[in-house]
């Protein structure tokens, strides 16, 4: 449950291949692991760790900077509510309350059929739609009592197949074409850019 299982393992040598440096997957491979286990483990870090060659106290800066990477247990649909300022001058703290009550569990909290956890958030760079809130990272606008109610009710009969079970990134997986891959390359090969070059000729 906790280090890459074989079949994300093989994905994860697949991710590995598009990086001229390994280290650069880190990000890819700590959403593959959340997508696994539902949040990222401390033993999927050091697994990531072993797989990008570095530290596993780098992998976990990495993952504890984003606020999308959970370490600790969601429900399979977390729901973020925004409460900055747009939203609550419009609501948020009504719904924020709202979800306590009707879902039956406090902020940071998983009902107890694991299907949801929530929390309020600062801005979400909905402003327009306030008040907003997020299911797992899809949007969900001009959210008030009852359009909760309702919302909550399609994701426990399954209505809403935009919004797949926490941790699940995409629906798509990049594929790129082996000769369209970028290769590594140092500074000292660069082109400097036209500017620069003028800069240089002036001087």
């Amino acid at each position: 449950m906790s280090r890459l299982n074989e079949e994300n393992l093989r994905l994860a040598r697949q991710i590995l291949s598009l990086y001229p440096k390994k280290k650069s997957a880190m990000i890819p491979l700590l959403h593959l692991s959340q997508e696994q286990n539902g949040m990222v483990t401390n033993e999927a870090m050091e697994h990531i760790a072993e797989l990008v060659e570095v530290t596993p106290a780098e992998v976990l800066g990495t993952c504890s900077f984003y606020e999308m990477f959970k370490r600790h247990p969601v429900g399979e649909y977390q729901i973020n509510i925004c409460h900055g300022i747009s939203c609550h001058l419009l609501g948020a703290e009504e719904v924020l309350d709202h979800a306590e009550e009707s879902l039956g569990v406090r902020e940071g909290e998983i009902t107890k059929d694991g299907k949801f956890s929530f929390e309020g958030v600062e801005c979400i760079a909905a402003c327009t739609e306030a008040p907003c809130l997020q299911v797992n990272y899809r949007y969900i606008n001009k959210v008030n009592l009852d359009a909760f109610d309702e919302l909550i009710t399609d994701l426990r009969d399954d209505q809403k197949a935009e919004i797949p079970k926490h941790g699940t990134l995409a629906k798509t997986r990049q594929k790129i074409p082996s000769e369209k891959l970028a290769g590594p390359s140092g500074v000292e090969d660069a082109t400097p850019p036209e500017w620069l070059q003028r800069n240089k000729e002036s001087q």
